[in-house]
């Protein structure tokens, strides 16, 4: 199993809250609450750096519950977390609802996922015929009919 070491300014480490669970959920840590209006967006500080090893990422996800209950959900849907960023984890957040919400210090607000990669190499062709064909082809978003 690899190992992520962390350091959180509020002592808050995120856990596993089941044997099952693939995520482990990200938690405010901010002053005073802050009040995110319709169509809002801010960066959520949590408190906590991360060394990840290399070969893997931190997918930041938004958390269904806020998603479905409040419109709380990520500004650019999943974020990346490299493994050779040592900054603060801030979440970015946009409140698609129509109400305000108050988001307060400790309060649940994305999980994070660990996964491994790899990087690949590019290989510049001269045209798009050089590339191998496929089934789908050159078949842009909803080709599959499903």
């Amino acid at each position: 199993m690899p190992t992520v070491k962390i350091y959180s300014k509020g002592g808050n480490i995120p856990a596993y809250e089941t044997e099952g669970s693939s995520g482990m959920d990200l938690r405010a840590f901010i002053d005073e609450p802050i009040l995110l209006r319709p169509m809002e967006r801010t960066l959520v500080p949590t408190g906590i750096y991360l060394e990840i090893p290399n070969g893997y990422e931190g997918q930041v996800r938004a958390r269904s519950g806020l998603s479905v209950k409040h419109g709380i959900t990520l500004v650019n849907g999943v974020g990346t977390v490299d493994s050779d960023y040592r900054g603060e984890l801030k979440i970015p957040v946009i409140n698609l609802s129509n109400e305000e919400f108050k988001i307060s210090s400790g309060d649940r607000i994305a999980q994070i996922v660990f996964a491994e990669y790899k990087q690949v190499k590019l290989i510049k062709v001269e045209t798009k015929f050089d590339l191998e064909e496929s089934g789908r082809g050159e078949g842009g978003f909803g080709h599959t009919g499903i």
